[in-house]
């Protein structure tokens, strides 16, 4: 049960609001920021009434289901509205618990995606090849803005390592459950007997960090610089243009060697840097809070396999949340991309449900 006092705050915080928006004294940023957490109250504002009223309505109902005087065809009826009362009262407080869980800053930041070739050899680069292709269908269905910050390709055609930025709206929020490894089941083209290979890819989201959310002093980095180098370790370049960035606090390291310029290379490799510092801390403040919690849905655990893409079988399955899809041709093409992330945020939601009350 939520306490009554949390839900009385939030009418009286969106009353409060309401009035500080309609003086005309708040200043431009003030009143953006109030503009928008009045608008994340309505949302919830009728369901909080509604469950406020409900104890008093609840009572009048009962007491003329008790009432001798009222014939059994306003009973039957009183009894429907009761019932009907009951579902709602429900339904309202799954809501406002949900409205009151933390909410994860990151959720409406942009996202940096990183796809690693894992085990497999070449069919496991060209199955990461497959992954970024199916994040590119869903960024262009949902019209977000998908950028290359890197990219390293194989001898097959596929690919051993892409980084690139998602732009749009709450991006991370639809993103951040596909952190881990990706394993497939399916024949490649080069295997002549007809045997199905396993092999895996890693994909890591991280919420891209902006300068005010890390501070990255001068004084912790490390850069070196070399020269460019393409398959086979030739010099593609004859300028040391490559940038190798090591923050000396964290350990983490980041090589960027994509343009032609030495400075363009360094501001994409910060912005890795700080996206990756951003998610550490975030991380060891998650640990923190939660030692005990056993959800592993969102965890970023990049060792961990989340999901496995069965070709011959043409299914797709979340370990996480057991659930199975037999629309693999549909899921690589982006089609039904949403229906898996509104199972592992539902999931995810009862987790944490589980953990307020």
């Amino acid at each position: 049960m939520i306490p009554i006092e949390k839900v009385k705050n939030l009418i009286s915080k969106h009353k409060m609001i309401e009035q500080e928006l309609s003086s005309g004294n708040l200043d431009k940023k003030i009143f953006a920021d109030k503009s928008k957490e009045y608008s994340e109250l309505n949302e919830i504002i009728s369901e909080a009434k509604d469950f406020l009223s409900f104890e008093n309505s609840k009572k009048e109902l009962e007491k003329m289901i008790s009432d001798n005087s009222s014939d059994n065809e306003m009973k039957k009826m009183v009894n429907e509205e009761l019932n009907d009362l009951l579902k709602k009262n429900l339904e309202h407080e799954k809501k406002i618990k949900l409205f009151l869980l933390p909410k994860d800053e990151a959720d409406t930041k942009n996202a940096i995606i990183e796809i690693r070739a894992g085990t497999g050899g070449l069919e496991a680069s060209l199955f990461a090849s497959d992954l970024f292709k199916m994040y590119e269908k869903v960024s262009n269905k949902k019209k977000w803005i998908i950028e290359i910050i890197s990219i390293s390709k194989s001898d097959a055609g596929g690919l051993k390592e892409v980084i690139a930025t998602i732009k749009g709206k709450s991006i991370y929020s639809a993103l951040k459950y596909e952190s881990g490894v990706h394993r497939v089941q399916r024949v490649p083209d080069t295997e002549t007997q007809g045997r199905v290979h396993t092999s895996a890819a890693t994909v890591a989201v991280l919420p891209e960090a902006e300068e005010v959310d890390v501070k990255v002093e001068e004084k912790d980095l490390r850069i070196d610089v070399f020269r460019s180098s393409g398959p086979g370790g030739q010099s593609v370049n004859t300028t040391d243009s490559a940038v190798r960035i090591t923050h000396i606090p964290t350990g983490i390291v980041v090589s960027q060697q994509d343009e032609k310029s030495q400075i363009r290379n360094k501001e994409k490799g910060l912005k890795i840097l700080r996206s990756r510092i951003y998610e550490l801390e975030r991380q060891k403040r998650d640990e923190a809070r939660s030692k005990d919690r056993k959800n592993k849905i969102g965890t970023g655990d990049r060792s961990e396999r989340i999901r496995t893409y069965n070709f011959p079988q043409g299914r797709v399955t979340d370990h996480r949340i057991n659930l199975t899809l037999h629309k693999l041709d549909e899921f690589m093409e982006g089609e039904i991309f949403d229906e898996m992330v509104e199972n592992l945020t539902l999931q995810a939601q009862e987790e944490e449900l589980k953990n307020l009350n």
